[in-house]
């Protein structure tokens, strides 16, 4: 989602929400996560101070196979992300969003900040006790009788 910003960088104290989801057909060139739906995104520009900012939330579910006892479920996840919001800079600079012609591809910004973010261990829980070693049986349900 292509989204212009002149106005915020043009008045102070402006301001621009925004909310939509990111399509299933999005989703699928992210390898290595089963998304259950799509990933909801809303937010808000706002210029303080003539600083534009950008505050946002994702919000999906997953489908999980816990890396330890490997039970399969599915698992909600809300990441709270910000940044600052600039028309250009003098050198290349990862701390803000460069708003190329006073546009963002909020898109782009939201599954960069996602593929950081997402965990790299899944757990079903996280005192998760994971399978025995000898006989297979998931420590969270009962004890074995094998020798620890």
């Amino acid at each position: 989602m292509k989204t212009d910003l002149r106005r915020i960088f043009n008045i102070s104290g402006a301001k621009q929400e925004f909310e939509y989801e990111i399509p299933m057909s999005e989703l699928e060139r992210l390898k290595g996560y089963d998304f259950a739906g799509p990933v909801m995104v809303s937010g808000l520009f706002y210029n303080r101070a003539d600083v534009v900012h950008m505050d946002y939330s994702v919000r999906f579910t997953l489908n999980i196979v816990c890396d330890r006892c490997l039970k399969e479920l599915q698992g909600e996840y809300t990441y709270d992300f910000e940044h600052i919001v600039v028309s250009s800079v003098n050198k290349d600079n990862d701390d803000f969003i460069i708003a190329d012609n006073y546009r963002v591809d909020v898109n782009e910004i939201a599954l960069s900040d996602l593929l950081l973010e997402l965990p790299t261990k899944l757990l079903c829980m996280d005192e998760c006790k994971g399978l025995c070693s000898k006989c297979g049986c998931d420590l969270n349900e009962s004890e074995c009788d094998c020798q620890k």
